[in-house]
């Protein structure tokens, strides 16, 4: 009984991590989140929202305060619809991370009071994690693209961002191909039994590694194609005209909704603060 389970969970994981699925929930953390809350505000209040949960938490050890922070941010995480890969991945990282370390304390003479120093370690890099995925998840390549021009980076720097996020479906496309062609010269093992199925996923990983370095190549064939449509646009003198970039963003309009998403943040923040000092106090 126990070894049907286990060849339905393998044959679940065969299921759910295709190409076709990874690709899925790539484009739709990328593209996919428009109509959530997060997605209509304003990109530079979200990249100042960022700055403050992606830089405060490292210089702080309160387990109140860090603790409020990774509540709001996983509130906001939520709000943003994230993609179910990306999550799987954030907490495969973190606890990852966080069980290694306590394992190894513990073998090298360590006790359960380094609990607390890990945990306030595993707050900070959770929040700011969060943080990271609540805005660019929450923002297409365009929106980041002008909210990063707006701060005053050069207009080529942010273009390469806003393209880094549309060649994303190229990429994986170019992938699939790789893989399609991997598969047609090799004979794949057989999936039968419990031994089949592990020996199965070991062909797929090792055939998924040996895919990168022709992705890369094939990859970098494209670019004098990408250069040359980009020049004849005129992207060179675009990259440089001021009134090119006043037109890009004219599209930035703060509204009420930003501000109250900057003034509850504000107002949390403020809150677990003087809750802090009260106790400590």
């Amino acid at each position: 009984m126990k070894t049907n389970k286990l060849d339905n969970v393998i044959e679940s994981l065969q299921d759910k991590f295709t190409i076709d699925y990874l690709r899925s929930q790539v484009l739709k953390n990328a593209y996919g989140n428009d109509d959530t809350p997060i997605a209509k505000l304003d990109p530079r209040i979200l990249i100042f929202w960022y700055l403050f949960f992606g830089i405060v938490p490292w210089f702080s050890n309160n387990l109140m305060f860090l603790g409020s922070c990774f509540i709001l941010v996983t509130i906001t995480t939520l709000m943003a619809k994230v993609a179910g890969l990306v999550l799987f991945v954030f907490l495969l990282g973190v606890l990852g991370q966080t069980g290694y370390m306590l394992i190894a304390v513990l073998i090298f003479g360590g006790d359960l009071s380094s609990i607390i120093p890990l945990s306030i370690l595993t707050l900070k890099v959770s929040t700011v994690s969060l943080a990271s995925v609540t805005v660019f998840s929450g923002m297409d390549p365009d929106k980041l693209s002008n909210g990063l021009m707006w701060f005053g980076l050069p207009e080529k720097f942010t273009f390469s961002i806003s393209y880094s996020y549309r060649i994303l479906p190229l990429l994986m496309t170019e992938f699939q191909n790789v893989l399609l062609s991997f598969r047609l010269r090799s004979k794949a093992p057989a999936k039968e039994g419990l031994k089949g199925k592990i020996n199965y996923i070991w062909y797929r990983i090792k055939m998924i590694m040996n895919s990168f370095y022709p992705l890369i190549l094939n990859t970098a064939k494209k670019t004098r194609t990408t250069v040359e449509a980009l020049e004849i646009k005129g992207f060179r003198y675009a990259a440089t005209n001021k009134d090119v970039k006043k037109l890009k963003l004219k599209s930035l309009v703060i509204s009420y909704d930003d501000i109250i998403f900057l003034l509850i943040s504000f107002i949390w923040v403020m809150i677990t603060l003087m809750v802090s000092i009260m106790m400590k106090g």
